[in-house]
């Protein structure tokens, strides 16, 4: 066995970074699927602010949304709804299968299951006494 120790790092930059996951995408792509994600951004805008949006990425046939966010002045006004519709557009014009994402219990799991998404998995105690829930969307 090689000398190799374990070092905490209290931070990385995008270079170490890279190296971290060279050994993983090298595993990866000699079974067939590289990893390549394709970035989806979206703004939500007010005038000339950034009131949210939504962050994620195409890879593998999925959209993965890492981020949604409206502004709190703007919530339940459809913001969230077009976001996420626009998202579906990009993803099915990518030629994706499907959507997925997380949230947690104290945010609006319900908002995405008004869209369609289905929960397919969940985290107990994430935070404290909240779930985090994994939901997805055959396109």
């Amino acid at each position: 066995m090689a000398d190799a120790v374990v070092v905490v790092e209290d931070q990385i930059n995008q270079r170490q970074r890279s190296t971290i996951l060279a050994p993983l995408n090298e595993f990866n792509a000699e079974r067939g699927f590289a990893f390549h994600p394709n970035p989806v951004y979206l703004s939500l805008r007010d005038s000339d602010q950034i009131a949210g949006g939504l962050i994620g990425h195409t890879n593998w046939d999925w959209l993965h949304v890492e981020v949604l966010s409206v502004a709190a002045y703007l919530r339940g006004q459809g913001y969230g709804r077009k976001l996420m519709e626009e998202a579906e557009r990009i993803a099915r014009a990518r030629g994706c299968i499907g959507i997925w994402l997380d949230t947690h219990t104290f945010q609006s799991p319900g908002f995405y299951e008004r869209l369609g998404y289905r929960i397919f998995g969940t985290l107990p105690n994430y935070p404290r006494t909240e779930r985090r829930i994994f939901l997805m969307k055959m396109l």
